[in-house]
Order: structure tokens, then C-alpha cells, then sequence
């Protein structure tokens, strides 16, 4: 697991209220930062991976703690596309303070029609800027 693996890259501040008892950032707000890392692919990567009409809703998210963060300081989120379903797409990420790999993620995404609040299809577009990612 490098750095290199990780195509697309979020940072996020931590925050003083970010702590816990014991000093480091509570397990909760690692969520927070894989969706930092999540809303930046999606939204600001510049690839057209929302069709009009849609959004993305997160089926899944598996989170493996890999070392403590403290503050003060930024996290650093790796973010790539492991696989392309029919409707869904699986994401890798990474959440790292410095050189330290605090914790590794995988989320399922699947995308709904705004109007049926269904899943649909992944447009052929999207499809393609997806498995540009993948990995």
C-alpha cells in the first residue's frame, strides 16, 4: 500500500473536537474523512461520473483501523476504484496522517435515481471514467 496505489487525493484538517478521552481522533471521525475523500472523487475529480438525474448512496463501508491520529495536523485520503458493477462501484481508500496509514476502507456506492430513489443503471460514461480508475 503506497501512496502511488491511490490516483485521487483529499486532504482534511483535524480538528481539536476531533479527540477523544485518550487523546487521539475518535474512531467515529475517521467515517468523516473517507467521505471527504468520497465527496471529492465523486463531485470535483472532473469526470462525468453523475448522470443528470441521480446520486450516489453508500450501501456498504468496511473500515479497518491501522494506527492512532493525533492532533494537531491533516489527514491525507487515498481514493481508487477496485471494481464496476452494474449500478454500484467498490472504492478503496486510504486514510493517512504523514507517512502513517491510519486506516484502510472499502465502501460499496450505488447509483439511484433521484426521482424513484431506485438503483439504476450506470450510464456508459460513467462506466468508462470509473474503470479509468481501476485499479
Amino acid at each position: 500500500m503506497q501512496k502511488t496505489d491511490y490516483p485521487l487525493w483529499a486532504r482534511d484538517t483535524i480538528r481539536y473536537g476531533d479527540t477523544d478521552k485518550q487523546g487521539h481522533v475518535n474512531n467515529a471521525v475517521f467515517s468523516t474523512f473517507l467521505e471527504t475523500g468520497r465527496v471529492q472523487f465523486l463531485m470535483n475529480s472532473g469526470r462525468p461520473i453523475r448522470a443528470p438525474g441521480t446520486n450516489f448512496v453508500l450501501a456498504r463501508l468496511v473500515l479497518d483501523y491501522k494506527a492512532e491520529m493525533l492532533w494537531p495536523g491533516e489527514a491525507a485520503i487515498g481514493t481508487r476504484v477496485k471494481s464496476v458493477g452494474r449500478s454500484s462501484f467498490v472504492l478503496e481508500q486510504i486514510v493517512m496522517q504523514g507517512d502513517t496509514v491510519t486506516a484502510v476502507a472499502e465502501t460499496v456506492m450505488v447509483m439511484v435515481d433521484e426521482t424513484t430513489r431506485k438503483s439504476c443503471p450506470l450510464p456508459e460514461a460513467s462506466v468508462a471514467a470509473l474503470k479509468a480508475l481501476q485499479v
